[in-house]
């Protein structure tokens, strides 16, 4: 029932559906280079730390699309672990998410044919019932470089 009170465990549970949603939409939107459903992940005045680059949404959204995804053919993003800790008040939360991508080089470049294994830390915040990353720091724990000769199309 909208505007209804709601039993503070379901709450908590419908907010962690909510968010765990953002962490999988932005890996959707990377994947399928969607720019504009990767930049309604964040708020218009959240921050990303994401490897080499530290800048604002519009900063991040602009380097990973015109810079970063351009080099692959194709990437795939898997998200497995994900624990999500909203705050009692619930208006804040943290998300920490594990994940394995999957990168394909489209130059001769094999070093870039990688797979990596990486965290999102994800500080989230509900505004206007809506919930969004407000800081993202993405640390990379792996890499693993692919010979060119292992990669084929599927049938």
């Amino acid at each position: 029932m909208p505007g209804a009170a709601r039993d503070p465990e379901i709450q908590r549970l419908l907010d962690t559906q909510a968010i765990h949603d953002v962490v999988l939409r932005y890996c959707r939107g990377i994947d399928r280079s969607d720019r504009e459903m990767v930049r309604d992940c964040y708020w218009p005045d959240a921050t990303d730390e994401h490897g080499s680059f530290t800048g604002t949404r519009d900063e991040y959204v602009a380097w990973v699309f015109d810079r970063m995804l351009p080099r692959y053919s194709m990437t795939m993003h898997f998200v497995g672990n994900v624990l999500i800790e909203v705050d009692p008040a619930g208006a804040l939360a943290r998300s920490e998410a594990y994940g394995i991508s999957y990168h394909r080089v489209v130059s001769d470049k094999p070093t870039h044919n990688l797979r990596t294994g990486f965290r999102y830390v994800d500080d989230f915040a509900r505004r206007d019932g809506q919930w969004r990353i407000a800081r993202r720091i993405c640390t990379l724990e792996w890499t693993l470089h692919t010979d060119p000769e292992r990669w084929f199309d599927a049938p």
